[in-house]
C-alpha cells in the first residue's frame, strides 16, 4: 500500500481501547490523513454516550453513528435463529454483528470518497476476517488498514501506555481490562483471568456480568414466558404482539434476571488457535430454545435431520465471516422453505439458569397423541410392524446368510 496516496480513511470506531488509539496512530503514520469514524449501533447500550466528543478530541474529522439495530435483527439475527445455527454452542453474537457494520462502513467510505478503510481487530482474532471479507464483498479494491498487523504495540498494557501518552481518555483500567463486545444480542468477555482455562469465571463478582445475574443470585420462584412464532419468526411475547427486536430486548431483561444464557467455552478460532471466553446471551438462549421446541412438532423427520446437519455449515459460514456468499444465501433459502409451517406457541419455564419446556401448540403439528399413545387406539395396527421389520432388516439377514451365520 502506498501510504502517500492515503488522504482519507474511514475507521470502524467503537470508542474502546483499540479504536480510541487508532485515530492518533493513523494520523501519525499515514501523513496526517483525515479520519472519519463510523460507529454502527447494534444495541451496545451506554457505549455510544459521549462518543462523538471523544472521537473529535482524539483527531477524527467527524463521526457517523448509524442505527443498524432493525437491520441487524431482521436480516442477520432472525435468519440465523431460524437456521438453528450454533458454532460449538456459541450463539454467534459478535460474528453476525460484523457484516452489518462493515456493509454500512463501505457505503459511507464510497460516499465520502475514502482512500482506505481501517479497523481495530487484532491479528489473532476472527473479526479481522469478518470485517475484511464483508468489505471485499462490496468494495473489492478498497485498501484495508489493520494497525494490529503494522504497529509495534504488542499488548493491551502497551495500548494503555500509548493512550496515556497521547491523552486519549479511557473508561477502563489495567485491572478491569477484559476484552468485551456488546450488542443487543450478547456480551462477550475475554482476557485477564479467563485466559487460564482452570479459573472459574467470576459470575458472582459485582460488575462482571452486565446483562443479568448468576443462577445462584436468580429468584427462588420460576417465571413462565410464552412466545408465538409465524413461519419461524417471533411475533409475540406473553400474548403481546411485538417486533422481533423488542421481543429480544424484553427477553434479555427476563432471561437476565433469571440467570439464563451464560456460556463458558473454549472455542476453535478460525485462525487456528483455541480461545476461552464467557458469553452472556439471555434473550437469545430463550429464543433458540423456543424455536427449536416448536420445530420438534412442525418439521418432519427427514427435514429436521437435514436442517440440523446443515445448521453446522450455516454456523461455520457466519463464524468465519462468509455471510455474503452464495452458499449462505442458498442455505437461507432452504431454511426459509423449512419454516413455512413453523407457526405456533411455546411456553417455557425459567428457573435459576435453566430453560424448562412447559408446552407447545401449533395448527401444523405433526404430533398425534392418538398415534403415540400407549393406551388403546383405533388408528395403528401393531401387527403391521412385523412386515416393516422384515423388509427393513432384509439386508442384515441376507448378509448373515452369506457368511453362514446361524447354522
Amino acid at each position: 500500500m502506498d501510504k502517500s496516496k492515503i488522504k482519507k480513511v474511514v475507521l470502524a470506531y467503537s470508542g474502546g481501547l483499540d479504536t480510541s488509539i487508532i485515530i492518533p496512530w493513523l494520523k501519525e503514520n499515514y501523513n496526517n490523513c483525515e479520519v472519519i469514524a463510523v460507529s454502527g449501533n447494534v444495541g451496545q447500550t451506554g457505549e455510544l454516550d459521549g462518543l462523538e466528543e471523544k472521537a473529535l478530541k482524539t483527531g477524527a474529522s467527524k463521526l457517523y453513528i448509524e442505527d443498524l439495530t432493525d437491520e441487524f435483527v431482521n436480516d442477520y439475527i432472525i435468519p440465523t435463529v431460524k437456521a438453528g445455527a450454533l458454532y460449538e454452542k456459541y450463539m454467534l453474537g459478535t460474528s453476525f454483528a460484523r457484516p452489518v457494520i462493515a456493509k454500512r462502513m463501505v457505503e459511507i467510505a464510497l460516499a465520502e470518497g475514502a482512500d482506505a478503510i481501517a479497523h481495530g481487530c487484532t491479528g489473532k482474532g476472527n473479526d479481522q476476517v469478518r470485517f475484511e471479507l464483508a468489505i471485499k464483498a462490496f468494495a473489492p479494491d478498497m485498501p484495508i488498514i489493520a494497525p494490529w498487523r503494522e504497529w509495534s504495540i504488542k499488548s493491551r498494557d502497551e495500548e494503555i501506555d500509548y493512550a496515556e501518552a497521547h491523552n486519549v481518555p479511557l473508561k477502563i483500567n489495567r485491572e478491569t481490562n477484559y476484552s468485551k463486545d456488546k450488542n443487543l444480542w450478547h456480551l462477550s468477555h475475554e482476557g485477564l483471568d479467563l485466559e487460564d482455562a482452570g479459573n472459574e469465571p467470576l459470575y458472582d463478582k459485582e460488575g462482571f456480568l452486565e446483562m443479568g445475574v448468576s443462577p445462584m443470585a436468580a429468584p427462588d420462584q420460576p417465571e413462565y414466558v410464552e412466545l408465538e412464532f409465524e413461519k419461524g419468526v417471533p411475533v409475540s411475547l406473553n400474548g403481546e404482539k411485538m417486533s422481533a427486536k423488542d421481543i429480544i430486548l424484553a427477553l434479555n431483561e427476563i432471561g437476565g434476571k433469571n440467570g439464563i444464557g451464560l456460556l463458558d467455552i473454549v472455542e476453535n478460532r478460525l485462525v487456528g488457535m483455541k480461545c476461552r471466553g464467557v458469553y452472556e446471551t439471555p434473550g437469545g438462549s430463550i429464543l433458540y430454545a423456543a424455536h427449536e421446541y416448536l420445530e420438534t412438532v412442525t418439521l418432519d423427520k427427514m427435514t429436521a435431520h437435514k436442517k440440523e446437519e446443515l445448521s453446522i455449515t450455516f454456523a461455520e459460514l457466519v463464524y468465519n465471516g462468509q455471510w455474503f456468499t452464495p452458499l449462505r444465501e442458498a442455505l437461507s433459502a432452504f431454511v426459509d422453505k423449512t419454516q413455512e409451517t413453523v407457526t405456533g406457541k411455546v411456553k417455557l419455564k425459567l428457573y435459576k439458569g435453566n430453560i424448562i419446556k412447559a408446552g407447545v401448540w401449533s395448527d401444523y403439528s405433526l404430533y398425534s397423541e392418538e398415534l403415540a399413545t400407549f393406551g388403546e387406539d383405533d388408528v395403528y395396527n401393531q401387527a403391521d410392524s412385523a412386515g416393516f421389520i422384515n423388509l427393513y432388516g432384509l439386508p442384515i439377514a441376507v448378509r448373515a446368510k452369506l457368511f453362514g451365520k446361524g447354522k
